[in-house]
């Protein structure tokens, strides 16, 4: 009687959104899996893994027990330096992220989104269109249910996933329909050495196993991307967007203010005031949307009418309130230069603006010119706030906080009728916060405070 073949051994590291699916994932496919987190694992990660029915632990790692894995799936999170993967790696055991996990054990059309700004907002707004044209399509990814655990247990047609340089570090095999590169300015340095190359190769691994039959969307005024496309070589067909028309221009704005659409399957336009979401950084999402629905064959009425009526992403550029003429606006999301950029791109009147929090390898003088130009005063919010009043102090009025609540107060007393205080820190949230989400809707409780009062 042949013997009963072994059951492959999965360790999964990491018990956030993506670890869990994918230890649910990899038990439905038969595996044997053991699941570890060095930090504390959230009590609605323990209670389904326990329930799942999912050997796991916390606190530490058993390295004889991860070493003994035939294959490693790998939270985003976790460093490739960190111990435990450079000792899984000198074990030869192949460490892969949860999407490339997820991607073998389905069919279903890919839509992926990358980029250093404006990920999220142009991921909703695809998923958006799709469901608005009735298309079966769920998102995944950095939003909502890991990717993982919607092949398991909830599967669609279409998958819109927005992907972090962090997830495709490890993605080898996965691939997408359509890959859209928003843009790429410098941001998580300190993952990649320092080393700007490093980061820039982690964001092109999206058009890794493309074909002739699939499409890629991108920014075509992007410096970074039009010099690495010069050395990449990718069969997937290109579809560039612009602001102003260039000779290859699948998508841009033409002289009568119209957003254009010329793909070989859909030719449409639309007015730039029709657009549901405000600023030039939205008109490329929207672009980037629009063409990823352009590729689908959704009909034109339907993108027309979704991305005139999206109502935008929590975090990014989020009306909070308007207290006494005074606007604010919460734009924890922006956690680098280059979003902050487009933040106050969009600003039309006198800006308060937030800054700080954990640096990461910042150059403060991509946004001087438009500070100068639109910020009536600097108020700095982190522990350590040095480089931003050293930076700013020459240019204008910097206040130097060290908490929220000291910062809302001061940018009550900076800001007069008319003004805008914009939240847009330029860095991560984890000196004060435990997320860019968590920093959000703090600021949205403190300044509706304010508005009680």
């Amino acid at each position: 009687m042949e013997s009963e073949k072994p059951k492959k051994r999965l360790v999964v590291l990491g018990a956030g959104e993506s670890g869990t699916g994918a230890a649910i994932l990899a038990k439905d496919r038969g595996m044997e899996v053991f699941l570890s987190d060095s930090g504390t694992i959230a009590p609605r990660y323990r209670e389904i893994l326990a329930t799942e029915d999912i050997e796991f632990e916390d606190g530490g790692h058993t390295m004889n027990r991860i070493l003994a894995a035939d294959e490693i799936v790998k939270s985003p999170g976790i460093p490739l330096d960190a111990p435990v993967i450079v000792a899984a790696k000198s074990k030869n055991i192949p460490v892969i992220s949860e999407i490339e996990f997820a991607g073998r054990y389905t069919e279903s059309k890919m839509v992926c989104i990358t980029g250093s700004n404006g990920k999220t907002t142009t991921t909703m707004l695809i998923h958006h269109i799709l469901t608005h044209a009735g298309i079966d399509a769920a998102l995944a990814g950095n939003i909502g249910k890991s990717l993982a655990w919607q092949v398991a247990r909830d599967p669609h047609a279409v998958y819109v996933v927005e992907l972090s340089s962090f997830q495709l570090d490890n993605m080898y095999d996965f691939k997408a329909n359509i890959a859209v590169m928003l843009n790429i300015t410098p941001d998580h340095l300190d993952r990649y050495e320092y080393n700007m190359q490093n980061y820039i190769n982690a964001k092109f691994r999206i058009l890794r196993n493309m074909t002739a039959s699939d499409s890629f969307i991108f920014w075509e005024d992007d410096p970074v991307i039009t010099e690495q496309l010069r050395h990449v070589c990718t069969e997937a067909r290109k579809l560039p967007f612009a602001e102003h028309r260039e000779e290859d221009s699948a998508a841009y704005i033409d002289a009568e203010n119209e957003l254009v659409f010329n793909t070989p399957g859909t030719k449409m336009a639309m007015p730039r005031a029709d657009l549901a979401l405000n600023g030039l950084h939205n008109v490329y999402n929207s672009m980037a949307a629009g063409l990823s629905a352009c590729v689908l064959d959704i009909r034109k009425d339907d993108i027309r009418e979704a991305l005139s009526d999206f109502t935008g992403v929590e975090h990014r550029l989020e009306f909070v309130a308007d207290i006494d003429g005074v606007r604010w606006i919460n734009d924890s999301k922006a956690t680098n230069v280059n979003s902050c950029w487009y933040a106050l791109e969009a600003m039309t009147r006198p800006t308060v603006l937030i800054l700080g929090g954990k640096d990461k390898g910042n150059d403060y003088s991509e946004i001087l010119p438009l500070v100068k130009n639109k910020v009536k005063a600097i108020v700095a919010m982190g522990l350590h706030n040095e480089k931003i009043v050293e930076f700013f102090s020459p240019h204008l009025p910097v206040t130097d906080t060290d908490n929220l609540a000291d910062a809302v107060a001061a940018c009550k007393r900076l800001a007069v009728k008319g003004d805008t205080v914009l939240l847009s820190p330029c860095c991560a949230s984890f000196d004060l916060f435990k997320s860019y989400e968590d920093r959000g809707r703090r600021f949205k409780a403190q300044v509706h405070e304010l508005e009680n009062k």
